[in-house]
């Protein structure tokens, strides 16, 4: 079983960046799609990124396409979601996840998830 670690989430004024990471660790990733997903107080878990286990292939949310980029190091275990240009509605906690699906969009599609990081942009 896999286990997966979010790091990197802070706080930031709007128009800054931040890198977060997803540490796996139990097995290798590296034959898995990984996604980022994020939900906001009160609100819905949401796609925001994901990325093919060869990392040739990412797909976004159109409300992050052009400002969030992802990333993978199969070397590493380890899958990146850089955030530039972060606005105040991109405030959630953010969750990295793991399924064998490609491509995947819904929650439902994916069977490993991690804990979360939380990133608060302000104003």
């Amino acid at each position: 079983q896999v286990q997966l670690v979010e790091s990197g989430g802070g706080l930031v004024q709007a128009g800054g960046s931040l890198r977060l990471s997803c540490a796996a660790s139990g097995r290798t990733v590296s034959s898995y799609t990984m996604g980022w997903f994020r939900q906001a107080a009160g609100k819905e878990r949401e796609f925001v990124a994901g990325i093919s286990w060869s990392g040739g292939r990412t797909y976004y949310a159109d409300s992050v396409k052009g400002r969030f980029t992802i990333s993978r190091d199969n070397a590493k275990n380890t899958v990146y979601l850089q955030m530039n240009s972060l606005k105040p509605e991109d405030t959630a906690v953010y969750y990295c996840a793991e399924t064998r699906r490609m491509p995947a969009m819904e929650v439902s599609e994916y069977q490993y998830w991690g804990q979360g990081t939380q990133v608060t942009v302000s104003s």
